[in-house]
């Protein structure tokens, strides 16, 4: 098993919630890692999962793991 460095301790997700009351969480730092839950634990459960391993493909493949510099701003 590969060790997670520090770059998946902490990242910024979106949550929101579909048309089916599911609700949605992406991750803007890691491109194409989004997951889903019918309750807010679990979404945020799911997305924990989904960035941990998508952070081990990266890291499996020899390419770098983005930071997390996403900015929140709202307009």
């Amino acid at each position: 098993m590969v060790k997670l460095s520090q770059a998946s301790q902490t990242r910024k997700v979106l949550l929101y919630q579909d048309e089916d009351a599911y609700l949605i969480v992406e991750v803007p730092s890691l491109p194409g890692c989004v997951s889903q839950g019918a309750t807010r634990d679990e979404a945020l459960r799911n997305i924990r999962e989904a960035i941990d391993l998508h952070i081990e493909v990266l890291l499996d493949r020899g390419q770098p793991v983005p930071d997390d510099n996403i900015e929140v701003v709202n307009v």
